[in-house]
């Protein structure tokens, strides 16, 4: 026999069985007081504690990861947005000169950069979507996505756009008009 599963009755203490389990395979096994046990009894809620931290430790790993993407991405989106502000210098002391005030700048380059950040999100979300699929069919486990999820994923993506987008949208808005009518 190679293993053993005993379950506990409800309210009764696993510890306390597995010290009565104990002593059945030492009397069993007539293992001596002054030896060790030959066997090896495991509590399945000790597994599940080191599933558990193993868990939390791979959970903390690929936030991690997520959080260097995440930055690496705004980051991409920042330069991006400033190479596009920097192109459109001219056009924005256009609008600036027949009107416009500094915060229809910012509106129009926020919006750019959260529209460029959630198009990369919802297509990183179809790519994870589709792997997660494929692995789920490989593995003959269910697919079950989680709509908050993706949702939260959206607006991580639109946060991220936003908050990378700031800068570069302030440096368009705060152009002056004469200076940047006379780039080039």
């Amino acid at each position: 026999v190679d293993s053993i599963y005993v379950a506990a009755e409800e309210n009764v203490s696993t510890s306390d069985l597995q010290d009565s389990v104990e002593g059945i395979l030492r009397d069993v096994r007539r293992v001596p007081a002054d030896k060790d046990n030959d066997f090896n009894i495991r509590d399945m809620t000790q597994v599940a504690e080191t599933m558990a931290s193993a868990t939390t430790v791979m959970t903390g790993m690929l936030g991690a990861v997520a959080g260097v993407s995440l930055l690496v991405g705004g980051i991409g989106i920042m330069n991006i947005m400033l190479v596009s502000v920097t192109e459109r210098t001219r056009e924005i002391g256009i609008r600036l000169a027949i009107g416009a005030h500094e915060r229809h700048i910012l509106v129009q380059f926020l919006v750019e950069a959260t529209v460029l950040s959630l198009f990369g999100g919802l297509l990183g979300i179809a790519l994870g979507l589709g792997l997660a699929y494929g692995a789920s069919w490989a593995l003959s486990v269910p697919f079950v996505p989680s709509a908050a999820v993706v949702l939260l994923a959206v607006g991580f993506s639109a946060l991220i756009g936003m908050v990378f987008g700031f800068f570069p949208a302030m440096r368009g808005a705060r152009l002056d008009p004469i200076d940047a009518l006379r780039h080039e």
